[in-house]
């Protein structure tokens, strides 16, 4: 288990700031009574160490290791399943797809990993509004990203990156021709937020609405 590298700013930011915060408390019990001072104390203490946990686990980056198979698309988040639909995909593809849509909650993983194998055919940041991320049009109004990669046989696979109310920064990693692994890095999203990603209509979803996955390892669907 490791720290993310998007995370190593905000938490040196967090533990000067808890540092500073303590300090300044240590430095003023004359001001108190006794007992007004030593639940004021122990109350900031705690409060810092709880909310340097939280950032912490935010961030957290453990190793997991993929199995690569090129019959199957892997999850690209750590999350729950809340969308499973066919929709058309007018960006792009401009043709109907199968939609499966991953929620990430403040407490998930927030790394995304690709689902197939394959080369970077397109890469494109949208700005845009931060409504909740479960939303029906967060997919299209949001700050997003969409993603596609082609794989070897020709199949084009799609995945968004979206912004969700918490969600305030989308990082990516990838540009248009770069050749990337099942299960590589290819982006991270600061607090809660979704990826939404478009299969062919002939891709059997192995996965239903509710379940829980985990980026680069659970199977959501099977060509």
């Amino acid at each position: 288990m490791t720290i993310h590298k998007e995370g190593r700013g905000l938490i040196l930011a967090t533990t000067t700031i808890a540092v500073v915060l303590n300090v300044i408390v240590a430095s003023v019990p004359s001001y108190f009574s006794p007992g007004f001072y030593a639940v004021l104390s122990t109350s900031v203490l705690v409060l810092s160490i709880v909310v340097l946990i939280l950032v912490l686990q935010f961030f957290r980056l453990p190793s997991i290791e993929v199995i690569k198979n090129e019959s199957q698309v892997l999850a690209p988040a750590d999350g729950k399943v809340v969308v499973i639909e066919e929709t058309e995909e007018p960006e792009l593809l401009k043709s109907k797809r199968k939609q499966v849509s991953i929620f990430m909650s403040p407490i998930n993983v927030h790394v995304n990993r690709m689902p197939v194998a394959g080369t970077i055919s397109y890469a494109k940041y949208h700005p845009g509004k931060y409504l909740v991320a479960w939303h029906p049009k967060s997919s299209t109004e949001n700050e997003r990203t969409t993603i596609a990669v082609k794989m070897k046989n020709g199949t084009e696979i799609l995945f968004r990156q979206i912004a969700g109310a918490l969600a305030r920064r989308i990082k990516w990693y990838v540009k248009e021709g770069q050749p990337m692994e099942q299960g590589d890095e290819f982006g991270f999203i600061k607090f809660g937020s979704r990826v939404d990603i478009f299969l062919p209509l002939d891709a059997r979803v192995t996965v239903k609405i509710g379940d829980v996955t985990k980026g680069g390892k659970t199977v959501i669907a099977e060509f």
